[in-house]
């Protein structure tokens, strides 16, 4: 029935939705490499509005263990550097004048462990968000039946959600597998 069809389509797209928020989410968990988006949730005070840093200068990775960042405007050197400071990332920036270098040290074995957990937890919201939006499609799927749609094919539908269900935990899985060869290796 083409009511069923549409709850598992949105459920569909909701749980892909699922699956790329626990993405960006584990990408700003950094394994001891370089990536400008470990600088996402850093803002700067540029003109009295806070600015996200890479409105406001270009964030490079020259080697692997290295940020630099070059402020579009000379002038905020000391206010981006500031920011970095205050952040909660824990980098120690180093101020030339002209541009912003970080350097990323490398993690310990247990900061490699305390990460991966964190990842773990990390997916595991994920995959509850995946198994709310599993019980609430199958909730609407139900309310059907109270209208007239057959219990063989709301049966149908359910198994369907649980496919659905199944698939995208698969994912989150694989995400986390991927996320913790990233974090372990050294």
């Amino acid at each position: 029935m083409e009511e069923i069809q549409l709850f598992l389509d949105e459920a569909k797209s909701l749980m892909g939705k699922a699956v790329e928020h626990t993405q960006s989410e584990l990408q700003k968990i950094r394994a001891g490499k370089a990536s400008p988006s470990m600088l996402d949730g850093v803002h700067v005070d540029y003109y009295g509005a806070p600015t996200p840093l890479n409105q406001v200068a270009s964030i490079n990775t020259p080697d692997a263990r290295t940020l630099l960042i070059k402020p579009w405007e000379k002038t905020l050197v000391q206010e981006i550097e500031r920011a970095i400071i205050n952040s909660d990332l824990g980098f120690a920036p180093q101020n030339d004048g002209e541009n912003i270098r970080i350097n990323i040290p490398p993690l310990s074995e247990d900061r490699r462990h305390q990460l991966v957990k964190q990842v773990k937890q990390e997916c595991e919201h994920g995959k509850v968000s995946i198994r709310t939006i599993r019980k609430d499609t199958n909730d609407s799927i139900k309310k059907l039946q109270n209208e007239g749609v057959s219990e063989d094919l709301v049966k149908d539908g359910e198994g369907e959600v649980q496919k659905l269900t199944d698939q995208f935990s698969n994912q989150i899985d694989e995400v986390f597998k991927v996320k913790e060869h990233e974090l372990m290796t050294v």
